[in-house]
Parts: structure tokens; sequence; C-alpha cells
């Protein structure tokens, strides 16, 4: 087999943003002190019986809209059963059939080339614990705070050719999910994670070769690194002649390889049957023009919008790429209606120190309203920009107001046009050869004597303003 092609489906998990479990009443928490965030219903006890999160099927519902999936008015919940020591219950609580939404798809632009990928499904689940392994005493631990948190199972067609398709797709899955507030999506604690299935076959067929699926993969480099090593792990079978074992396997980032966990299981082995301690969720068609009301633009439109006002391709996709950054922007804008002089300031400043913080733009002690005014001052020559860079860092660290500070810090512009006059008409009598040369038509000198007004103003002449008070008395 010389001519073969990828075929790649992905399952995406994604934790939705409730306060409570999807069954119970315990804080949707993880990350502290093992076993606090649990009750009888999430840790399994006989006997216990679930209550189902209504804002968590909103969620589902609003995520469907926005994908163009068919939201059905009634789904089931079916058990899952499988034995694992994170699974208390010994089985999933998830959606077989018919699930909360069916159909839809996304238009990704990848190489140059639009590509719509359609989905199958998306359908609501309950979230396992997590084992803990302590490798020098031999013990793997439970920890059930996870447990019952509630997710979303976005399945795909197997409609992607590439590991770059593959990506572009779940960069913008997670833009459109994060801004419907559906999830916070960080990656790092696995709010957003996804299983790839990957298979082969010859180039011009119709079937499907036999898959290996790679779990758990919860960055979007890890997914690109694992898809592209199991597409020429694959090739190098086919080509020794050997078959691609169907099994579920691991990624391994310090390799950059993946490794086999297990056979792959297929549905029949989970043997689902309907969840008899529920009853079947109803989205009526008053929430779902309710929720419909209530969409807010999805990121390409957003995208679309701060184009429309004047800001560059690069620093619209920044803001796009920075969680919270629209946000910020448009608050800052309600204040100072300059929407490219606000990108310009938080993609030159406010972002990248954020970043290095660790920070969201909104956690950032320097708001939107002393954003706004620090732009303000530049615009009206209070300030010189070099100024603004010079103050940015204290701001920033301690917050307040960036007039007061630049006044207290003696930053401000001199743009008394008397001072200014004064303090040109002895440079120009210091430099008797410069203004020959101006007088004579090199004008292009006038931008040393406006460099040698803001080295004797120390910085705070306005310079502009310097350079028209110049100008005036060089043709004198």
């Amino acid at each position: 087999m010389t001519d073969l092609e990828p075929v790649l489906g992905l399952e995406i998990h994604t934790q939705l943003k409730t306060e409570t479990k999807l069954f119970c009443s315990c804080p949707a928490l993880s990350g502290d002190e093992p076993n606090i965030h649990t009750c009888e219903i999430c840790s399994g006890q006989p006997g216990a019986l679930p209550r189902l999160n209504r804002l968590a099927v909103e969620l589902a519902a609003k995520a469907g809209l926005a994908l163009g999936c068919q939201v059905n008015e009634y789904s089931i919940f079916s058990r899952k059963n499988y034995f694992y020591p994170d699974l208390p219950g010994g089985f999933q609580t998830s959606q077989l059939d018919p699930p909360i939404c069916q159909g839809g798809g996304m238009t990704i632009n990848f190489d140059g080339q639009e590509k719509h990928i359609r989905l199958n499904r998306i359908h609501l689940e309950d979230d396992a614990g997590k084992c803990l392994h302590d490798e020098q005493r031999g013990q793997t631990l439970v920890d059930l705070n996870r447990a019952g948190t509630p997710l979303i199972e976005i399945v795909t067609e197997p409609d992607f050719r590439s590991s770059g398709e593959v990506v572009e797709f779940l960069k913008k899955l997670h833009a459109i999910l994060v801004r419907l507030g559906v999830t916070e999506g960080r990656l790092e604690e696995g709010e957003f994670r996804c299983d790839v299935n990957i298979s082969l076959r010859p180039r011009g067929v119709d079937y499907f070769g036999t898959r290996c699926e790679i779990k758990n993969l919860n960055s979007f480099r890890h997914v690109g690194q694992a898809a592209e090593y199991e597409i020429i792990r694959q090739s190098g079978i086919y080509a020794e002649g050997r078959e691609v074992t169907q099994e579920t396997r691991l990624f391994d980032p310090a390799r950059q390889e993946t490794r086999s966990l297990r056979n792959k299981e297929e549905a029949h082995d989970y043997r689902y049957f309907p969840q008899p301690d529920l009853p079947p969720v109803r989205v009526p068609p008053e929430l779902l023009d309710k929720l419909k009301a209530e969409m807010p633009l999805l990121p390409e439109e957003i995208q679309e919008s701060l184009l429309k006002r004047g800001l560059t391709g690069e620093q619209a996709a920044v803001l796009m790429d920075r969680r919270q950054a629209v946000e910020y922007f448009e608050a800052a804008c309600k204040i100072l209606n300059d929407p490219k002089r606000i990108a310009a300031l938080m993609v030159e400043m406010l972002l990248p120190a954020c970043q290095r913080a660790g920070q969201n733009p909104l956690e950032a002690k320097l708001s939107p309203a002393a954003l706004a005014t620090l732009g303000r001052l530049i615009a009206d020559n209070t300030l010189s920009r070099r100024a603004a860079y010079d103050l940015f860092p204290e701001l920033f660290e301690q917050g307040g107001d960036p007039a007061e500070l630049a006044r207290a810090r003696g930053l401000t512009q001199v743009s008394d046009t008397g001072a200014l006059s004064a303090l040109a008409a002895e440079i120009i009598a210091a430099h008797p050869e410069e203004t020959q040369k101006y007088q004579a038509g090199q004008e292009k000198i006038l931008s040393f004597f406006v460099g040698q007004v803001m080295r004797k103003s120390k910085g705070s002449a306005n310079p502009k303003l310097a350079g028209e008070v110049l100008a005036k008395l060089l043709k004198q």
C-alpha cells in the first residue's frame, strides 16, 4: 500500500461552566483536598437518586445551537457500564440514543482552503474521578472530587485528513465554547480535552481502515504531535506488509510518541441501557427561543467587527486569542472611542504584561477605564508614548489614575507655547550652523532641533507643538 490517506475523527470532552455537579449539589471543583466535594450520589452509594442540573442542559443546548445542531426536544440518559476504580457506581451516566443534540458542523479555513467538518452528535455525561498513582508506596489512590462533573462530548464525523485540520478545528471550537460561556475551557486543567481516532486507507476509496484511538489530549500542540506520530506509525506498519491492530493508545509528550494502552472498545462492549433513575430530558421550544435570543456574537463575527473598526488582522487575532481580552477592549472603548489606540496599548503593553503575570486582562489592577485614560493622555499630547511606556509598569503593578501618576512623576508634556518658544529660541541661538542649513532649504534638519528641545526639557515638551514653534522661529 503506497498511496495512503489519513482519516481522523474527534471526541471532544468539555467541562460545563456550572457551580455544581451534573446530578448532585456538590461543587464542581477539582484540585482541592481529595474527596471533600462528594456526597452519596457522586460517590455511587446504593439507593442514592440523581437530580439533573438544569443549567447543564441549557449549556449543552446552547452549544448545539451555535454549531448548527438539531436540539432534540426529548433525549434520555443511559448507563455506560465498565469497571475502573475512579468510577464508583460501576457505570457512567451518559447519552446514547437519542442524545441532546444531533448533526451540525463547522467550517474551518486551513492552508488557504475552506472545509466543512460535520458533527455526529453532542451528548451530556458525568465525568469520572481521578486515580493518583503513588509510585514510591506502590499504591493507587482515588480522588472523587471530579466525579459527577458535568461534561458534553462533541463527536465529529471522520472528515479530517491531516493533523493540521484537527488543530485548526479544535482552536475554533474552543473559542466558540468559551465565548458562549459554555465552559471556562482551561486546557491545563482538563476542561477541554479530546480523543483522536486515526486510520489510514488507500486514497480514493470510501471505506475505512483499522482505527486507533489516542486518549485524553489536553493541548493543541500535543494533539498535533500525537496525530502526526500515529499517522507515521501506521504508515510504517502498512509499508512492512503488516496490519494495524485496533487499540486505544496514550501520547507520551516527553518522547513525542504514542503507546498502546488496551484493545479498543465498541459501543456494545459497554452494555448501554436506559438509566432508570432519570426521566427523559426535555428541551421545550420556548427554552430554545430564549437561548437563541441570548446568543452572543461568535468569534468570527467579533473578529469581523474588530477589523471594521480599524484594527489590523494581527491585532484582532491577538485579542481573539487571549481570554477576556475582547471584553476588556470593549469596556475601554466605551470610555475612549478610539479602538485603534486601545488595541495598540493592549497588544503592545497590557497583554504581554498579563501573560508574564499569569493573569487575564480583567484580573489586572490596570482597569479598562485606566487604560482608556492613558490612551486619552497620549491622544491629547499630555503624555508622550515614551512616557506612557515608562509609566505603564507602575500602573500595571499598583493600578491608580494615570493622569495623577503622570503629574506626580513629572511626565506630563509641556504644551505652553510661551515656555516652548523661549526654549526653542535658546536652542536656535546655540546652533547657528544648523539654523543656516534649515534656512537654506534643508528642512529635514528640523528633527535635530526637536530632539534638542526634547533633551533640554528632559522629554517633557510636546514634540508636535515644539516642531511647530521651531519651524516658525527658524523662518524669521
